[in-house]
């Protein structure tokens, strides 16, 4: 049995979850959930977005699942100190294409490492007489570790190229000492026998923008400083059909979260519109972080096979179902297997 932190949210976050939960007790797997609290809707009722019983919920179960949070100026942000809290400095995103999707293209996949525990999301900022500062803190130590990171997904993946992106020309400091911590990785992991075969380059955050408009297929797995790599992978989800579509892991040492990349929506929420795609394969990333593959392969291609026949998606997909219908269609194919 494994003891799972079901983190909610607001927004559209409950329903996404309800969704995923839904499908997940389809499979041949025990699960304990365990539900705790974060967002908006928390700080009202508790003065906090992310209670402390919270953080130690997730540090203790074998995996967590966060669905979506509204943030308030002003508030601190839930999922940012829960990643904190975990010590989950690896954001990884894959950007893929599913078949019965409205894609720009049609065969992506690709991964986004994302640094995830410092940058411009480090938090320090500070008002002055002409506006304010923000502190865009890059260490030499997440430098290589999320550079590891990427090679060992790379080989995992079974990709050939990785790509370090950042903007060393402008931001010579802090993305020199990314840059220069990617390239002693990069010569120490080509080194080794099973990566002598990978392909290691550079781009500019601006180039790499543009590349993935024009010719996307050159991406491997990317790897990046925090702000960036949320930008690129929302830039990513654009290209096979939005933010509905795309999953996200969050790892660390010793715990996985595992969120949509996707934000609550509260302009829909209680609808019944959201798409739960991204919160089910976040769930399927779950699975796979449990080593439980074969599961997670089925539950992939059972959202697979929904979204090819087309009959039951929510309206972002151009059909008109609902949240739970289309989760419903995902768990009868689950349970045909």
């Amino acid at each position: 049995m494994y003891t799972i932190t079901v983190i909610p949210g607001d927004g559209i976050g409950p329903e996404v979850m309800g969704a995923a939960m839904y499908v997940l007790e389809a499979l041949n797997i025990e699960f304990k959930f365990q539900e705790a609290r974060a967002g908006n809707d928390c700080y009202h009722e508790t003065g906090t977005t992310i209670p402390d019983e919270t953080i130690g919920m997730a540090k203790n179960s074998d995996a967590t699942l966060f669905g979506a949070v509204t943030t308030v100026p002003g508030q601190k942000s839930a999922i940012i100190t829960l990643r904190k809290a975990m010590g989950l400095y690896a954001n990884l995103r894959p950007v893929k294409s599913y078949p019965g999707v409205n894609s720009i293209y049609s065969d992506l996949d690709f991964l986004i490492v994302r640094e995830n525990s410092e940058g411009l999301y480090s938090g320090v900022e500070q008002e002055t007489e002409e506006g304010a500062t923000a502190l865009r803190v890059i260490t030499r130590k997440a430098s290589e570790r999320i550079s590891e990171v990427a090679f060992k997904q790379a080989l995992k993946l079974g990709k050939t190229r990785v790509t370090a992106v950042h903007k060393a020309n402008v931001l010579k400091k802090t993305d020199g000492v990314f840059r220069k911590a990617f390239w002693e990785i990069a010569r120490k992991y080509t080194e080794m026998d099973e990566y002598s075969h990978m392909e290691v380059d550079e781009l500019y955050v601006d180039a790499a923008a543009m590349f993935m408009v024009q010719d996307p297929h050159r991406f491997q797995v990317l790897v990046t400083t925090n702000l960036f790599g949320d930008i690129l992978s929302d830039e990513g989800a654009g290209l096979v059909g939005g933010l509905g579509m795309v999953p996200s892991s969050n790892i660390g040492d010793n715990n996985g979260l595992f969120e949509p990349v996707h934000g609550s929506a509260p302009d829909i929420a209680g609808s019944g519109a959201a798409n739960p795609a991204a919160m089910i394969l976040s769930t399927s990333l779950m699975l796979q972080f449990l080593e439980e593959d074969q599961e997670a392969f089925k539950l992939e291609q059972a959202l697979l096979k929904v979204l090819k026949q087309g009959k039951y998606l929510t309206v972002d997909l151009g059909g008109t179902s609902t949240t739970m219908e289309m989760a419903h269609a995902v768990r009868e194919i689950l349970e045909e297997c």
